[in-house]
């Protein structure tokens, strides 16, 4: 099974063309499942259902509640921007949480909960975006409690561990990323570990989801990071065989996106996630 997440930039920069750089990137991949952050949707065109059409795959979409901001940045309120989730098999449910946060920083951002009907199992899967200030660490520790507590509700009974997906915007070391993997720290839902799919690449593999080496990125002046994250819950019949970055450069001359993807192949029914 492969997973991917991926920030996609919403409608900045060149996004027509960058829109058929991510379609080309995706369908080399040959994802089974894809969490989606920064997509949107105008007009009555949505960028998920597109992929998902031009890949033959299933989709879900949850809009943000509060768009307003993102708006004002491109002048055009008429594009939504949301999480979405592609997939192999059918989507039998979904669930949306709006995420906490105060009044000056809170734009809207959702985890998304989906149910992933395999012909052996469901997978609960999810994709989230939190907050991108740098200094409002605190205000991503109040929504990884909020996102574990929404899986916790909604894992179900599968023996398959929950996927969570999505752009943290957090350093591996921060507060926020080692609360929410519970490990590290007590974890938000006793009992309840994630581990970071990463741990698992090899160390000497490019790792930066957030690269100044992109032109995108480089024009900002902030260095590079990895904050953009696979976490698999410990446990399960499930284990990671291979993790990389993708799209993490020109395609015809173009970025798909200001974040690289991350990509990581599972086996599933090959040994449980599970610390040493």
């Amino acid at each position: 099974m492969r997973v991917v997440t991926w920030n996609l930039w919403w409608r900045f920069g060149p996004w027509e063309a960058r829109q058929k750089a991510i379609l080309t990137v995706l369908r080399e991949l040959r994802p089974d499942a894809v969490g989606l952050q920064e997509v949107w949707a105008a007009g009555g065109e949505n960028l998920a259902e597109w992929l998902a059409g031009e890949l033959g795959l299933h989709w879900a979409w949850a809009p943000s509640h509060a768009p307003e901001r993102w708006q004002r940045r491109i002048g055009d309120a008429s594009v939504h921007i949301g999480n979405a989730v592609l997939s192999r098999w059918p989507v039998a449910e979904q669930q949306v949480l709006p995420l906490p946060a105060p009044s000056d920083v809170n734009d809207g951002r959702v985890a998304l909960h989906t149910r992933l009907a395999t012909p052996t199992y469901d997978i609960p899967f999810f994709t989230t975006h939190l907050t991108s200030q740098l200094h409002a660490s605190s205000v991503r520790c109040r929504q990884v409690t909020a996102l574990a507590e929404f899986v916790a509700h909604h894992r179900g009974d599968t023996p398959f561990p929950p996927i969570v997906t999505g752009d943290f915007n957090a350093w591996p070391d921060s507060d926020e990323i080692r609360l929410f993997g519970g490990y590290r720290t007590a974890p938000p839902v006793p009992r309840q570990v994630f581990l970071d799919a990463w741990e698992y690449a090899d160390p000497a593999a490019p790792w930066a989801t957030w690269d100044a080496a992109n032109p995108y990125v480089a024009v900002g002046g902030l260095p590079s990071a990895r904050i953009d994250y696979v976490h698999i819950g410990a446990g399960g019949p499930v284990r990671v065989r291979a993790v990389r970055r993708a799209g993490d450069g020109p395609v015809d001359g173009v970025w798909p996106s200001d974040h690289a993807a991350v990509v990581v192949d599972v086996d599933a029914g090959g040994g449980e996630v599970s610390g040493p």
